[in-house]
């Protein structure tokens, strides 16, 4: 290959993360509802039917379709499909970071408003139920955050041999922080958590 030739491939490449393409791509919105006694937190409870996580607390979301526009479009249908709600009950939509799992998945999450909350009529498909809890208990109770380590376990014909120390070869250890908030009994962690206090961090933030 000419030299010419990669220089051209390279002036054409748009740098991203390495590994995107394979990665799941989710789309999720933090839902807040304004109360007689402020903002609160809107958050769903899984489905006790579904395979995966049943019973577990989660904001609207789900996977991001070719049809939609872009991450935002995803997490506002998501929402509308789960809430059972319109678009026109949806407004001041705004992202958050993203984040890329360890588990081969890119999220993308919002903060939108919710109005007409009297409207709600939730899939009861997907979601067993629905409950608030004010923004201010957040803003005063820091999560918990609890550290979990992933262990290598390589396959079986693994190529040890070609590592400098074979099967004696040491790995790196690699792990993640696992953020956790309790409201009245119900235990908000894993993604929900993370997402949320990178959401309360920002808006209390100086």
């Amino acid at each position: 290959m000419e030299l010419d030739a990669i220089w051209l491939r390279l002036q054409q490449h748009t740098p991203t993360i390495l590994g995107s393409r394979n990665f799941s791509k989710y789309a999720v919105m933090v839902p807040l509802m304004k109360k007689d006694d402020g903002v609160h937190v809107l958050f769903e409870v899984r489905s006790l039917q579904l395979r995966r996580q049943p019973g577990e607390i989660c904001f609207p979301g789900g996977r991001i379709d070719p049809e939609d526009a872009d991450e935002k479009a995803a997490a506002i249908r998501e929402t509308k499909e789960e809430l059972g709600i319109d678009t026109s009950d949806i407004s001041e939509v705004y992202p958050l970071d993203y984040m890329v799992s360890p588990f081969g998945m890119m999220i993308y999450p919002f903060v939108g408003l919710i109005e007409q909350a009297e409207r709600l009529n939730y899939n009861r498909s997907e979601v067993e139920e629905i409950f608030t809890v004010p923004l201010t208990y957040f803003l005063k109770h820091p999560p918990e955050i609890h550290h979990v380590e992933f262990k290598a376990t390589p396959d079986i014909d693994f190529p040890f041999e070609l590592l400098v120390g074979g099967k004696n070869y040491k790995w790196r250890s690699r792990g993640i922080d696992e953020y956790f908030y309790v409201y009245k009994g119900r235990a908000i962690w894993g993604l929900t958590a993370r997402i949320l206090a990178h959401f309360i961090e920002l808006v209390s933030a100086g």
